[in-house]
């Protein structure tokens, strides 16, 4: 065992949660879920204002992550009907329950990202040119 190797009790669950858990930690932390979960913390808003505020998101990345975040329950689409149609999103009360947990981890993320950055570069020139002791799973 390397100095890194941490035992980690394994707690009993079942191949279902574990993938239902999965496929919702992976999606909440997308990259565009996250952005747009944080900037809709501050309040209701239009598709064009946070198009604006999430830096670097494709309109259509934009849809398909609010129209994935409203399917979740964490965000409201509400249409008014005005000439021309004006939609404002919104987070639901679960989807503020999300905002507590990615602000520590931007927070975590802050803090550690200079010594992460730092150890990636050690472990990049520890191991440069060494072959992956792992072989890649063959697809049948």
């Amino acid at each position: 065992m390397s100095d890194t190797h941490t035992d980690v009790p394994i707690e009993s669950h079942s191949y279902e949660e574990c993938r239902a858990l999965a496929d919702i930690l992976m999606h909440i932390g997308d990259k565009w879920t996250v952005m747009v979960v944080g900037v809709l913390s501050q309040g209701a808003m239009r598709y064009n204002q946070i198009f604006k505020l999430v830096d670097g998101v494709s309109q259509r990345m934009l849809t398909l992550t609010l129209k994935s975040l409203e399917r979740d329950g964490l965000v409201t689409r509400t249409m008014y009907p005005t000439i021309p149609p004006r939609v404002d999103y919104a987070l639901t009360e679960r989807g503020k329950t999300l905002v507590v947990p990615l602000r520590t981890l931007w927070t975590w993320a802050q803090a550690n990202r200079t010594a992460i950055e730092l150890t990636r570069l050690e472990f990049d020139q520890c191991h440069h040119g060494e072959k992956s002791s792992q072989t890649p799973a063959k697809v049948l």
